[in-house]
């Protein structure tokens, strides 16, 4: 079978396409723009990949190798449901879905027990880190990722594996379409605001989620925050269990993402905590997770309030390790997504000594929405004085350097894929 993915450069369907090829389909794509990600796959086989999405690109492939079942990204269908690909599929009679329905058959196909991370925050490196415990213990796996790891691929298919780990995105409510042997919930704030117009919806979708699980794990406060029913099912870890503080990573979220890891595996494998907690203190990371890209300059994928928080308290305790002023350049992710949370930024760099604020990211958004300045978002700040509004052009790339060799920690925050500020700054500095 000959599976076309459109959006293959995204980090949910990059890593599926990955997993259809190991599991023996014949896989192929396309993207509007070329990327790191692109490059990637290309280089673990997936030769067919198509720069432009126009209805001449697509019958282009599919003269080459008929193509049976063309799967997309929630993000290509958001933003034109009668673009190109979709008319000429349509035309063609060609299947055509989501990526979780071939992900389910993959899963049915392959006799394989889904345990799904799921939350607004701390996805992909919970995810990341329950692969590198599986690993760890010698037991095969698949999986899915939405980063590079240093450990893997970012998607996997091994024969004879008993798991399959997801990295369950809420967006588009994707994580409904699966029903998992084992769930964990790494955290809930309101997220997402053009598929979930309330917070009541967001949560409403969550609950579903859980209810859905055979069992779930999930933070006391998360607990309390949907108002999820006591049952067996269900069970609920403290931040405050005195075991998180033997987890030595840097930054308490990550800590805290760790501990759900292993509280996770020792339910599975029955591993003891102690021994987990030992192989998790040797977590390499994840690509985009305070991502060392040259001395002293780092990558982050923090683009909510809590994950910028999550990473300012990691590149807070790395800093002040070496007495190291924190510098911090933040692209925000979406127009649309700042006029939710706006008035949320205010103390989110207090811990940052200098920010530099680029335009946002722009990807799906409402074109009735007026444009928010780096200006006009600065101001939002409890401390706007310690940000200033910067393009990503040569005068940046002098600040950084000039802060570089004054020995300043600098971490550049970044949601965004091709041509984002995380490009940006490995294009220049790695």
């Amino acid at each position: 079978m000959h599976i076309f993915f459109s959006g293959i450069g995204g980090t949910a369907i990059g890593p599926l396409a990955l997993i259809a090829k190991q599991a023996g389909y014949e896989v192929s794509g396309s993207d509007k723009q070329n990327s790191k990600y692109i490059e990637y796959l290309q280089k673990k086989g997936i030769k067919d990949i198509t720069i432009g999405q126009s209805y001449e690109d697509i019958a282009v492939a599919h003269n080459k190798q008929a193509i049976d079942w063309y799967v997309y990204s929630s993000a290509v269908a958001m933003e034109n449901p009668d673009a190109d690909e979709f008319r000429f599929v349509r035309t063609m009679n060609i299947k055509s879905t989501k990526r979780d329905e071939l992900l389910n058959q993959i899963v049915k196909d392959k006799n394989l027990k889904m345990i799904a991370v799921a939350g607004t925050h701390g996805k992909t490196t919970t995810t990341a880190m329950i692969i590198w415990l599986f690993k760890s213990l010698g037991i095969p796996i698949s999986y899915s990722v939405g980063a590079k790891i240093s450990f893997g691929e970012m998607g996997q298919y091994i024969e004879g594996s008993e798991y399959f780990i997801y990295e369950a995105d809420e967006f588009d409510r994707n994580f409904l379409a699966f029903e998992p042997h084992f769930s964990v919930i790494t955290g809930v704030s309101w997220d997402h605001h053009e598929v979930f117009p309330t917070r009541d919806d967001y949560q409403d979708a969550f609950r579903e989620f859980i209810d859905s699980s055979a069992h779930t794990i999930v933070w006391g406060e998360d607990f309390d925050y949907l108002s999820l029913p006591e049952r067996d099912t269900i069970s609920i870890i403290s931040t405050s269990d005195p075991k998180i503080n033997n987890i030595k990573l840097k930054g308490l979220y990550n800590r805290l993402d760790g501990y759900l890891a292993v509280v996770c595996l020792n339910k599975i494998s029955n591993k003891s905590s102690d021994e987990l907690i030992g192989s998790i203190n040797s977590f390499p990371g994840s690509s985009r997770r305070m991502e060392e890209i040259a001395s002293n300059l780092y990558s982050d994928y923090a683009h909510t309030p809590e994950k910028i928080k999550g990473a300012m308290s990691v590149a807070k305790e790395m800093a002040d390790e070496k007495g190291q002023k924190l510098v911090v350049v933040y692209e925000p992710l979406t127009n649309r997504r700042q006029h939710f949370m706006i008035d949320e930024y205010k103390d989110c760099f207090s811990q940052a000594d200098k920010v530099y604020w680029v335009p946002s990211y722009l990807a799906r958004e409402d074109p009735s929405q007026r444009i928010l300045s780096p200006d006009e978002l600065i101001g939002h700040l409890d401390n706007p004085s310690i940000a200033s509004a910067m393009e990503m052009n040569d005068d940046l790339k002098s600040l950084v350097k000039k802060h570089l060799g004054d020995n300043d920690f600098v971490v550049c925050l970044s949601g965004g894929g091709g041509k984002s500020l995380d490009e940006w700054v490995r294009d220049n500095f790695s």
